[in-house]
């Protein structure tokens, strides 16, 4: 039985995108809930998840990765209630 196998790179580059379009997709279903701030801190927690990521989870950048995220999803959440 001969089975197909994917390669690492493949799946990583995968899941990647994945992730950001569901943090698209949970920052489109704040924007229409009003953003209460138990949503908007659970985007920014996963803002900054993704933030770590790309830098590959060291240590030491935390708080920046916070607020960094805190401000991207504000800005976003800003731009969505001017439109």
């Amino acid at each position: 039985m001969a089975t197909k196998s994917a390669t690492p790179g493949k799946k990583a580059a995968k899941r990647k995108s994945t992730a950001r379009e569901l943090n698209a997709s949970a920052v489109m279903t704040v924007l229409e809930a009003n953003t209460d701030p138990d949503a908007r801190r659970r985007l920014v927690a996963a803002e900054a998840y993704f933030l770590a990521e790309r830098r590959g989870f060291a240590a030491g950048n935390e708080l920046e990765d916070w607020v960094a995220a805190e401000a991207a999803v504000d800005s976003r959440l800003q731009q969505m209630r001017v439109a």
